[in-house]
């Protein structure tokens, strides 16, 4: 394929991914990232996905240790919504899913009750592991909770059939009850919309990845071409 097409072939690829929606980006955890924190901030949707103004979160996972099999964190849930405009609510618990699947998995703080395998409401289905702040029997429960303006604080592990090489973290959600100032909408769920770590940077979104892949393809076609071309006009001789 010549530069040209290349080029033609890559803006095509690029307004295709543009107008594709990206899914956040799975967070991949090893030794080397113990100590690190995560932040993912969460909006807030009914039926699917009907965003609800104004509902937001954010969780912030720190990886503390890695102890055998069991990966051990910290986490601080905030409560972002805006209340300034009258719309408030409870988190009530939050959720992710892991590759490998886990074992068992225990917390402490604010969310201190646990389940495995149960359903999330507006339509997520399963999801491994949820953490809630009552004990309700299913991820759905509607008690307990840190209102706008508060966070909540605690530790949680999860467990492992074997040691693991490493962790992906992914599918984050958020419930919310006791929705007010959103009509007639008493609750809601939060899905992940970006994550951060510790340093301030954005973990990248999978089609973001992709872009940076097909830029380089191009750089690296455009100086290959040059390259290929200085010898011919090198060889010209004039009589």
């Amino acid at each position: 394929m010549n530069t040209r097409n290349l080029v033609f072939s890559a803006v095509a690829g690029l307004g295709l991914l543009a107008s594709t929606p990206a899914a956040a980006e799975p967070i991949l955890l090893d030794a080397n990232e113990v100590g690190e924190s995560f932040s993912i901030d969460f909006d807030g949707f009914v039926n699917g996905d009907v965003t609800v103004p104004g509902l937001s979160s954010q969780l912030i996972l720190t990886l503390t240790s890695i102890v055998g099999n069991v990966y051990n964190f910290g986490y601080s849930m905030t409560n972002t919504s805006d209340t300034g405009s009258g719309v408030d609510a409870r988190v009530s618990s939050f959720a992710f899913n892991t590759d490998p699947d886990i074992s068992g998995a225990t917390s402490t703080g604010t969310y201190n009750f646990t389940n495995t395998d149960s359903n999330y409401p507006n339509q997520i289905g399963t999801v491994d592991v949820c953490f809630q702040a009552a004990k309700t029997g299913a991820c759905a429960g509607n008690k307990g909770g840190v209102f706008g303006g508060e966070t909540g604080t605690g530790t949680l592990a999860l467990s492992f059939d074997s040691a693991l090489s490493s962790l992906t973290l992914d599918d984050f959600f958020v419930r919310y009850q006791s929705v007010s100032g959103a009509g007639d909408i008493t609750s809601a769920s939060g899905r992940q919309v970006t994550t951060s770590t510790s340093s301030g940077n954005e973990v990248p979104e999978p089609n973001m990845m992709l872009l940076f892949g097909l830029a380089a393809l191009m750089i690296f076609a455009g100086t290959r071409r040059r390259r290929e071309v200085k010898p011919a006009l090198a060889s010209v001789t004039y009589s």
